[in-house]
């Protein structure tokens, strides 16, 4: 029996999520669009992203299985944070809670260099992008701040190509849309073979 590929569904809805929250960070949105980040990290960021993970482990996809249930958790988190906690939490310890998430991001990264060259460049990108965070929260600075956004913004476009080009090329059957794979089959998620 063949198990549909949550790969798209788990990149779309990081995609969609760090859209949104990149471009507040990057000063193209309010800081009043917030709630709808937050929405979105709840129902799609979070939710669709965490079961995305719980669909690659009967793939026995264990980087999948990591990657989406990890960050669907942290979507979860960001949005309990900043809803319910983050008038009582120094900026500091924001910092260092996304330099780990960095830290994260760049082994997952590591480890995606054994899959497609679209998923390693996501990964680059993310893990920069926690970095720059990071070090705003930490140093005060605006400028690393609004760099964080437009990389946020770069790993956002990153994943939406990655998940057009998984539902797209398996839909016809043919490569449509290259992402530079490494394993065959081709899967944004997939374990090299």
């Amino acid at each position: 029996m063949k198990l549909a590929n949550p790969a798209p569904l788990g990149l779309t809805g990081f995609a969609l999520t760090t859209w949104m929250l990149s471009m507040v960070n990057a000063g193209l949105l309010p800081g009043a669009a917030v709630p709808m980040v937050l929405a979105s990290a709840f129902a799609f960021g979070g939710t669709a992203q965490f079961f995305a993970g719980l669909m690659e482990m009967p793939r026995g996809n264990t980087f999948g299985f990591v990657a989406f249930c990890s960050y669907g958790a942290f979507w979860w988190t960001f949005a309990l944070f900043v809803e319910f906690f983050a008038a009582k939490v120094p900026a500091d310890v924001v910092g260092w809670w996304l330099l780990m998430w960095g830290v994260f991001s760049f082994y997952m990264w590591i480890g995606s260099m054994a899959l497609n060259r679209t998923l390693q460049l996501i990964f680059l990108a993310l893990w920069i992008t926690f970095a720059l965070l990071a070090g705003a929260e930490l140093t005060g600075s605006g400028a690393l701040h609004l760099v964080g956004g437009y990389m946020g913004l770069l790993t956002a476009v990153l994943a939406f190509y990655l998940a057009a080009a998984e539902i797209i090329n398996e839909t016809h059957g043919r490569t449509v849309l290259p992402i530079g794979a490494r394993a065959a089959p081709a899967s944004g998620l997939r374990q090299a073979a």
